[in-house]
């Protein structure tokens, strides 16, 4: 899998601020696939808040003891079919990886309701350090078009600092099919 800093380099950190500030969609309960999930600061953040979590990444090194918190499935999606064929999820979450290829995949595997929250490199990059390969730098406004269909609940695209490295991040939900009467969904920020 084409990790962006290595599996190992996030043992041992804190879930990426995108993904604590929009944990409050996704439920206790919840079945959540976290793809590249590398040492699972993730896997590990999402199972204490009680959703039933499944790991997806290619190094089975760096999944090693998360099978005591969630279903761990080694598989490099970059090079063999998708490991999860017909499974839906109620959340979806993707950090610091990008493989175009997958994410019609990561899009269709999420269930009616469902919360997809994804954030990586983007374009410019490249300036501030690695990855500094376009093949791994979304372009602007990539994560928007590969969500169409999706209702947006949340989108950015910048630099940050600390450290210093451009993303592109993005909350969407794939909205249950509606009662006509029923209010609008509300998404609190």
């Amino acid at each position: 899998m084409s990790t962006t800093s290595g599996a190992g380099a996030h043992a041992g950190l804190a879930p990426s601020d995108w993904v604590q500030r929009w944990s409050h969609l996704v439920p206790a309960g919840a079945n959540l696939l976290d793809v590249a999930c590398g040492s699972g600061r993730h896997v590990r953040w999402f199972a204490a808040r009680g959703c039933r979590v499944t790991g997806v990444d290619s190094d089975a090194a760096a999944l090693a003891g998360l099978d005591a918190v969630a279903q761990i499935c080694v598989a490099d999606i970059e090079a063999a079919p998708w490991p999860l064929p017909g499974r839906r999820f109620d959340a979806v979450i993707v950090t610091n990886y990008l493989w175009r290829e997958v994410l019609p995949t990561l899009i269709a595997s999420l269930a009616d309701g469902g919360v997809l929250i994804y954030e990586t490199f983007s374009a410019g990059n490249a300036s501030v350090g690695k990855p500094s390969n376009p093949l791994f730098l979304l372009q602007a406004g990539e994560l928007l078009s590969a969500t169409a269909g999706l209702r947006v609940v949340a989108y950015e695209d910048g630099f940050l600092d600390g450290p210093a490295r451009f993303v592109q991040r993005i909350v969407a939900v794939r909205e249950a099919p509606a009662d006509a009467l029923a209010p609008p969904q509300r998404y609190p920020l």
